[in-house]
């Protein structure tokens, strides 16, 4: 299977959300994380989608369908190696009197990752990087007892000399 991340460009706009994830739906097509977020243009939000999938062809009709739904003005599909990407991930790990002290410096130091807020029994961890290097770092951190683990979808930007919102639709957008 091959991963996409699809950037989707809209208009703020209640229940857009909705319409866009039931085309995948009726497609038949899983997101494995789904961002969205503004952008550095006024009233302009981007959706930041990743999904896998084994058929190329299947994947641009996805796109073509997308590009259909009204207050969507621009979408862009890319591979991997077209973007640079990463997540974020918080562990939330207990650290209990007498129990096995967590070694910080082995996280800041070997792992990137550091200590965001350090609570009475526990620490919060956070850890940035691709979805590999977060699954790598939790089979390290998995070693002390994990209270809570989440992590965020994938944001991207592409290996473009222009911001991708420069290809949006003539208009009078005001920055942010």
């Amino acid at each position: 299977m091959t991963t996409y991340t699809l950037s989707v460009f809209t208009t703020n706009t209640i229940g857009l959300l909705n319409r866009i994830t039931i085309i995948f739906t009726r497609r038949r097509m899983n997101i494995e994380s789904l961002t969205v977020c503004e952008t550095e243009r006024k009233g302009v939000s981007r959706f930041t989608i990743v999904i896998r999938h084994e058929s190329r062809d299947a994947v641009e009709k996805l796109v073509r369908q997308i590009r259909k739904v009204v207050d969507v003005l621009a979408v862009f599909g890319y591979l991997d190696h077209e973007i640079v990407f990463n997540e974020i991930a918080l562990f939330k790990i207990a650290t209990p009197l007498g129990g096995t002290p967590l070694e910080i410096k082995t996280i800041n130091l070997d792992w990137n990752a550091k200590v965001v807020h350090w609570g009475l029994d526990y620490v919060v961890v956070e850890k940035n990087g691709t979805e590999t290097e977060i699954a790598e770092f939790y089979q390290y951190i998995k070693n002390w007892e994990i209270l809570e683990y989440l992590k965020s979808g994938r944001v991207a930007v592409g290996k473009t000399e222009k911001g991708l919102v420069e290809y949006l639709p003539e208009g009078e957008w005001e920055t942010v």
